[in-house]
């Protein structure tokens, strides 16, 4: 007998939240690639826009804004 479960596996929607940082520390490609690597490493789902000149962060996750504040600051940087 076959579980039901495997035939039909249960679908969870993702709820994605638009989140905006400032981050300082950023001054070049190098730091972008270090912010959008800590990012993705917390969700590899989660898009990602560096805005460099501006010091702006934006992140469409369904991670807490918390989590993805935390792995900026880990990646080196600090969240404003």
């Amino acid at each position: 007998m076959v579980s039901c479960a495997k035939l039909f596996p249960i679908y969870q929607e993702r709820i994605v939240i638009h989140h905006q940082f400032q981050v300082g520390g950023m001054s070049c490609g190098h730091c972008i690639g270090a912010v959008e690597e800590a990012l993705q490493a917390l969700d590899p789902q989660a898009r990602v826009q560096v805005e460099l000149a501006q010091g702006k962060v934006q992140v469409e996750s369904d991670q807490p804004r918390e989590a993805l504040a935390a792995a900026i600051t880990d990646a080196g940087y600090t969240v404003q």
